[in-house]
């Protein structure tokens, strides 16, 4: 059973930095793309930053400029380094892997972001 592992969240001050690793935890087939999400308390789901298997990317209009997603496809392991935290980028960040077949997700990641 293939399972995603995320880490490098934890707490930072504001205009601080993270980066967060997402690894697959065997062999995924015929990825189509990687995404990160994120939680906030009280609200939904909302995704943050989406890279294809050729590397095209996208990115929800709040953290433009500021985070960058990238991939190693090689090692099914997509990363999202985040610069000048803000307070409302406090979250549970998830990651998720769609294949030809069946989407993955991760158990989340806490980044605080907070002086």
């Amino acid at each position: 059973q293939v399972q995603l592992m995320e880490s490098g969240g934890g707490l930072v001050q504001p205009g601080g930095s993270l980066r967060l690793s997402c690894a697959a935890s065997g062999s995924i087939f015929s990825i189509i793309a990687m995404a990160w999400y994120r939680q906030a308390p009280g609200n939904q789901r909302e995704l943050v930053a989406t890279i294809t298997r050729g590397g095209s990317t996208n990115y929800a209009d709040p953290v433009k400029g500021r985070f960058t997603i990238s991939s190693a496809n090689a090692k099914n392991t997509v990363y999202l380094q985040m610069n000048s935290l803000k307070p409302e980028d406090t979250a549970v960040y998830y990651c998720k892997f769609v294949s030809a077949s069946i989407t993955y997700w991760g158990k989340g990641t806490l980044v605080t972001v907070s002086s």
